[in-house]
């Protein structure tokens, strides 16, 4: 039988079994019987050409040329890395054999990520799943091209000072596991607040009256905060502060706790008892991802064991919701990387879910004068702040100053048609569609948990359904059809493509967050699925949509307003297929990514729109605004500014002052010349 290769690579692309590299999918032998039937077939042609191939470990489908490689790995399930043995290619064309034996070679290929080759059920998956992990958080497995063989992986692993137990990691620079380990000594010391609890100030969770307890306080700084901010707080530590009693409190914050308990027990006795001392919400925070990847760590249990002789247990996020949630039996909200919030009252989550959706509209200003209005404006203001923020008319109870403006005018609704009379209805028409579109994102991205019963609602979120969506079951099924379209990665690149804000490319649409209101409601809901799901990476300023594949990227620019083209310092990448999360830090390397064309990132209305914008015609009229990609870090930048003889300052461009007069003269006549050009 003859095989096409298009039809081959087509179904090594499409196969949910075995791990997919540009030219080739490796596939454990076990999971033959799982790949289509055409691959089946293919590979039962070429396993009847050597009966050797039956002990192979691997079969790689090659996607360039129609021939199948068995490898041989005897130490597959033992090694935690095992090596290349012997190797047999099969050419489908000609039926011919090409064997090569590594068991005698001092530096013979070996495996990394083994759990990408079996499937979920494999008898050893969590074990190479795992170390794979922890391997990734320490930033071994960074560089792919150098770690493919034993001698490099094993100069990686010297120089980080590890070894393997079975398929944990050990430290050489570690005493013996045996000996107690010192969970005080997790503790830090701060001098501003932990990012938990500063999330949580900035939610608004600290309403007046809140009391605030910290389980497992460590040196105390938090609750002493919150308490110089005017709360009643309180905390308790088993090491530091073991004498303080256990209050009940409005907000308990588990910080950073349930990550150094080696214990599994334990640990699962601490949620559920700070889970049991919570009036209204719990917020849990625990680690999730390594930022220094040479501290000599090794693996204990499900974590690892720092040099300080501490248990840490490094979560992924999705594993620490799901630890959470099976734990309390609730659905726990991700704030941030590594930061949940978890209510008691269920209409109290739902009201701040459908809050981080809720777009900051301005109130629509004067358009006409009436005597009569500024008779009232004092009085009217609260009702035009309340319809600015619901889209709607309120209902009995919803209005501070309600009893005042109806002894004045009679209803709610002639307050309203009073200010319609100096505004335009159209601008209050387009709030209540942005509230609507609002609602309906909200909606949408509830049925990724257990979607709330109408009655489990906020009462004011009840009201905003009843006013701009009618029937809450319509609504959900309206919500539900625009999770369909999320799926559709050419339909989100034409929508993006019609923005009038970000910079876009063929793969990919970049905006500064701030403009993340302004766009489409599918591409907000396609964000909305990564946001809502992981949070999002601490102070990103932008965000980067994909179409390649379904995946958004945040980054972090500390310098976004200040420098004229900021490097990238952090991006978190969160891949809705595969529900993973990958992250990189850029502040040590010499390279980072950089941004241009600030000004195409923002709206209009960005307070340094027009400072950004100038600098953009200025460098598009010195040569500077073609061909971004060749320059997109800061190396080739400072060469390409070092080429054409340019300095930048500030947000102005200036020519170097050491430039020779005849080139300098030139250079200026290329920039009238392109300024004649564009005219």
């Amino acid at each position: 039988m003859s095989y096409q290769l298009e039809a081959i690579a087509a179904c090594c692309q499409n196969s949910s079994i075995g791990k997919l590299l540009p030219t080739a999918l490796y596939v454990h032998i076990a999971y033959l019987r799982e790949l289509e039937p055409l691959l089946q077939d293919y590979e039962h042609t070429a396993s009847s050409v050597d009966e050797q191939t039956k002990e192979a470990t691997l079969v790689k489908f090659n996607t360039n040329q129609l021939k199948i490689s068995y490898l041989f790995y005897p130490s597959f399930d033992l090694d935690p890395h095992p090596a290349l043995q012997f190797s047999l290619i099969v050419d489908l064309v000609t039926r011919e054999t090409q064997t090569r034996d590594y068991s005698q070679s001092a530096n013979p290929p070996i495996l990394h990520r083994k759990e990408t080759f079996v499937g979920s059920n494999y008898h050893l998956y969590r074990e190479f799943a795992h170390l794979t992990q922890c391997e990734s958080a320490l930033g071994l497995l960074d560089s792919s091209q150098s770690i493919g063989t034993k001698k490099e992986w094993e100069q990686i692993i010297k120089a980080h000072h590890l070894s393997f137990v079975g398929h944990n990691l050990v430290c050489l620079l570690q005493p013996r596991i045996d000996t107690a380990i010192e969970r005080h000594r997790a503790a830090i010391s701060r001098s501003n607040l932990s990012r938990p609890v500063r999330l949580a100030l900035e939610a608004n969770l600290f309403t007046p009256g809140a009391t605030f307890f910290d389980y497992g306080c460590g040196y105390g700084e938090d609750s002493e905060t919150i308490a110089a901010l005017g709360y009643q707080s309180f905390g308790w530590d088993p090491y530091y502060r073991r004498e303080q009693p256990l209050i009940k409190s409005d907000i308990v914050n588990l910080g950073y706790v349930i990550n150094v308990i080696e214990d599994f027990q334990e640990r699962r006795q601490a949620l559920l008892q700070a889970w049991e001392l919570t009036n209204q919400v719990l917020i849990v925070a625990a680690q999730v991802l390594i930022d220094d990847g040479k501290q000599g760590w090794l693996a204990y249990g499900d974590g690892i064991i720092t040099q300080r002789h501490t248990f840490q247990k490094y979560y992924q996020q999705t594993e620490l919701k799901s630890y959470i949630d099976q734990v309390l039996q609730v659905d726990a909200i991700a704030v941030d990387l590594g930061v949940f919030f978890v209510f008691k009252d269920s209409s109290q989550a739902e009201g701040f879910r459908a809050s981080r959706f809720h777009r900051r509209i301005r109130t629509p200003g004067l358009s006409r004068v009436s005597k009569r209005y500024e008779d009232y404006q004092e009085l009217l203001a609260p009702l035009m702040t309340f319809m600015t923020e619901r889209g709607r008319l309120p209902v009995k109870g919803e209005l501070s100053n309600e009893s005042e403006l109806k002894a004045e005018l009679g209803t709610i609704r002639r307050a309203f048609k009073l200010i319609s009379q100096v505004t335009d209805f159209e601008a209050w028409e387009a709030i209540a569609e942005q509230r609507r579109q609002d609602l309906l994102l909200y909606l949408a991205l509830s049925s990724f948990g257990a979607r709330p019963r109408f009655q489990q609602l906020s009462p004011i979120v009840r009201e905003d359904i009843k006013a701009l969506l009618g029937n809450y079951q319509e609504a959900c099924l309206i919500a539900n059809l625009m999770l369909v379209t999320v799926s559709d990665l050419q339909n989100l690149a034409d929508l993006a493509a019609k923005t009038s804000v970000g910079t876009k490319s063929q793969h990919h649409l970049l905006i500064h967050i701030s403009a993340l209101d302004s766009l489409d409601l599918a591409l907000r809901l396609y964000e909305g699925c990564a946001s809502r799901n992981f949070g999002r990476l601490e102070n990103a300023n932008l965000i980067k949509f994909s179409w390649r594949q379904p995946q958004i990227t945040y980054l972090y620019c500390p310098d976004f307003d200040e420098v004229a083209h900021p490097t990238v310092t952090n991006t978190m990448t969160v891949s809705l297929d595969k529900l993973e999360i990958s992250y990189h830090e850029y502040q040590i390397e010499d390279n980072p990514p950089i941004i241009h064309q600030k000004d195409a990132l923002v709206s209009h209305d960005y307070p340094n729109y027009a400072k950004f914008a100038k600098l953009t015609r200025q460098e598009q009229d010195w040569g500077l605004g073609t061909d971004l990609y060749r320059v997109s870090h800061l190396q080739d930048w400072l060469k390409c500014l070092t080429e054409k003889g340019i300095t930048i300052s500030g947000h102005s461009l200036r020519w170097r002052k050491d430039l020779e007069p005849y080139r300098l003269k030139l250079l200026r006549a290329q920039v009238q010349a392109r300024r004649r050009q564009q005219k």
